[in-house]
């Protein structure tokens, strides 16, 4: 559908009251493989459509009022490494909050969020992507809370030894004792659980162990695309009855059948040439470039993903939708998503399929900040109760704590 002039306008005036908050956006690791974290080589207030899909006008464009930046740690790097790794992302969201104080405001609680926006600042939070970045110690899970990341995703594309990944072979069988253990002590600190990228026994299993509301930062539909990473119709049920959000993402081989297969062999075709599916230095931009021009690959639109949101509303309801763009995470997007300026497109689509003002109000803000505030009254409720865990991994799931 081609949207007119009139209705672009009218999803810019509704962003201008309801805002997005976006769930996911990979800037800061693309800033780490492109310039080392050199923000002087990156100057995000300028426009960088020529390197990156984000920047501070493109973001203003497209009428973003909070950002969850991810502070995500490939699972190649483990240990102490990716302790090490998250320290740095968590660092350059802090830094670009502080070289940017007229356009960015560190948020830390829901108020927090509501403040900035009242200033005219965008709402910078910070998520975890991967529990491989805690290295097993729910210490370190603390630590990252007090330098302000507020939701954790329980895995990336691989397995960590308590909880399984929607893309890897089944080992623990969802959560184990220990994986419990990590959610019941992000409840009660008030950090989100993350249900993106793990797989659906672990989507169930947290469901069951959570005493907050969870979030699905970048995750879309498994009805409507068949890939591992999107939810399930009875995890979208589940989801309503929790309170949680599921955050639509926009990657084309999540939301686009015909995208899937030719995503796998552009995976293979760089794995071939000994890079990483995820690279994103000028190599890898250049290897999948030269892969697209020999076959060329199946385009997603706003429709595509306002396909998806039709039918989450449908299973979980309108109050447990949002969007989670994964933006700067991913070498594709839809032909007319291309960067942050775009979400009036899609705001104007679900227009002209009839949605409500009101009801996109929740979904670009108003359910991702409730989610926020909920779990932050849930975490003083626990946090009168009970103390910080000292539980170790080798503690509850050793074979015979296993057994007992």
């Amino acid at each position: 559908m081609t949207l007119g002039e009139d209705t672009l306008r009218r999803a810019r005036e509704l962003l201008a009251e309801h805002p997005v908050v976006d769930g996911h956006n990979d800037l800061p690791w693309a800033l780490r493989e492109q310039v080392g974290y050199d923000l002087d080589r990156r100057d995000v207030s300028q426009d960088l459509s020529a390197h990156l899909h984000t920047d501070l006008p493109r973001l203003r464009a497209g009428g973003v009022g909070a950002q969850f930046w991810s502070v995500y740690v490939r699972t190649d790097l483990a240990g102490d490494d990716a302790v090490s790794a998250v320290l740095e992302q968590v660092d350059v969201v802090r830094r670009l909050v502080e070289r940017y104080p007229d356009d960015l405001a560190l948020a830390l609680t829901a108020r927090e969020v509501e403040e900035a926006r009242a200033a005219g600042r965008i709402a910078s939070l910070m998520g975890a992507e991967g529990g491989h970045s805690i290295n097993n110690s729910l210490a370190t899970l603390r630590a990252l809370y007090q330098l302000g990341v507020r939701y954790m995703t329980l895995t990336h594309n691989d397995n960590v030894p308590w909880a399984d990944s929607a893309t890897d072979e089944p080992a623990a069988g969802g959560l184990t004792r220990f994986g419990e253990e990590v959610v019941r002590e992000m409840n009660r600190l008030g950090m989100l659980v993350d249900l993106s990228h793990v797989a659906a026994s672990t989507m169930r299993d947290a469901l069951r162990v959570s005493e907050a509301p969870v979030i699905f930062s970048h995750s879309s539909s498994r009805a409507v695309c068949d890939h591992p990473r999107n939810i399930p119709d009875d995890v979208l049920q589940l989801l309503a009855d929790n309170g949680g959000v599921a955050m639509v993402t926009f990657v084309p081989k999540f939301v686009l059948p015909e995208a899937v297969e030719w995503s796998d062999r552009a995976d293979a075709h760089l794995r071939s040439l000994g890079l990483h599916p995820l690279d994103g230095t000028e190599r890898g931009v250049r290897a999948r470039r030269e892969f697209e021009e020999a076959n060329p690959r199946p385009e997603a639109t706003a429709s595509t993903v306002a396909d998806h949101l039709d039918h989450m509303r449908q299973v979980a309801g309108i109050d447990h939708l949002g969007i989670g763009g994964d933006y700067d995470g991913v070498p594709f997007t839809p032909a007319d998503l291309g960067d942050v300026s775009c979400y009036p497109r899609l705001v104007g689509e679900l227009l002209a399929r009839g949605w409500s003002e009101t009801d996109i109000g929740k979904v670009t803000w108003g359910n991702a900040v409730r989610v926020l505030g909920e779990a932050e009254g849930v975490a003083r409720e626990l946090s009168a109760r009970r103390g910080p865990s000292i539980a170790t991994l080798s503690q509850l799931d050793a074979p015979s704590a296993q057994n007992g």
